[in-house]
């Protein structure tokens, strides 16, 4: 009992961090089920959030202002996605390496760009009171912010459901991502669907970014930290499943902060080692589809 209930903070952690991941992941399963393209700036764009949000706060955080900056900052992110996005309509139809090669340069000059506008030390975002600190249940001591966290990312993800299965635009997404001529002969402005999927794409990488801030604090090449296990979640899950992905990240989070509470230096390794044990014997992952946001 005494193992279990210690075990208990560690499994709060993993499951939080899972959730964020697997968040993570989601925005990038958009843009590769709907544009066909893997955008390697995510995880740039996932600290540009984070930075953005840092900008915003100040340094007297209240919950309303956070509150606010947690809706901001991904607009302001999701905003810059657009940019990239019209400058990647060039690529279209292409080789996909023109693809990668330009959001690979993008990657590189959003992190450029934060060092130049935020240095290169590391930060942490301020938090309000409210969600900062422990709080004590039993013998145990649980962090606060691990909860909100734990709290934020799902609502995200059972929201973001919702809407694409619950909604007209999701219907449209969903079709979208199986087959993207037959929306445009069907009437809808593929260009504005590719535009409006990229934009909440990357303003999921910013919310999640903005979110995981204080817990993994904040450095220009931290977006490198997330792109990787992202793109670990969508192949593990299933490239065609939605909840294969969240399945994976809370696999991913639980098993990266279990072995983090109890062997520190396999911490990184044990999501790889997970993904090769699955992949081993699913090539297809958990749950794998053949379209990227079949449920």
């Amino acid at each position: 009992m005494e193992f279990l209930a210690n075990l208990l903070p560690h499994l709060v952690n993993g499951l939080s961090l899972g959730l964020l991941f697997a968040l993570i992941a989601l925005g990038f399963m958009l843009i590769v089920g709907v544009m066909e393209v893997i955008n390697l700036a995510h995880g740039s764009l996932f600290a540009l959030g984070a930075y953005v949000a840092l900008q915003m706060m100040g340094t007297a955080p209240t919950p309303a202002k956070y509150a606010v900056v947690l809706l901001a900052a991904p607009v302001v992110v999701g905003l810059f996605g657009t940019l990239l996005e019209l400058c990647m309509r060039r690529t279209y139809g292409k080789d996909p390496l023109y693809g990668l090669l330009l959001t690979f340069g993008a990657a590189l000059v959003i992190e450029e760009l934060i060092r130049a506008l935020w240095g290169s030390r590391e930060r942490m975002l301020p938090l309000p009171e409210a969600i900062s600190g422990a709080i004590l249940v039993g013998d145990l001591i649980y962090s606060k912010y691990r909860f909100f966290a734990c709290g934020v990312a799902a609502a995200l993800i059972v929201a973001l459901w919702l809407f694409i299965e619950k909604t007209r635009v999701g219907a449209v997404i969903k079709a979208g991502a199986h087959d993207s001529e037959m929306v445009r002969a069907l009437g809808y402005n593929l260009a504005r669907l590719r535009l409006g999927v990229f934009a909440l794409g990357t303003a999921l990488a910013a919310v999640a970014g903005v979110v995981m801030a204080p817990i993994w604090g904040m450095r220009p090449h931290v977006g490198v930290d997330a792109v990787v296990p992202a793109f670990l979640i969508i192949v593990l899950g299933g490239v065609g499943s939605f909840w294969g992905a969240v399945i994976a990240g809370v696999l991913v989070g639980l098993v990266v902060g279990l072995t983090g509470a109890y062997a520190s230096e396999w911490s990184l390794m044990s999501m790889y080692v997970l993904f090769i044990l699955v992949v081993t014997f699913r090539a297809r992952g958990l749950f794998g589809r053949k379209s990227a946001l079949d449920a």
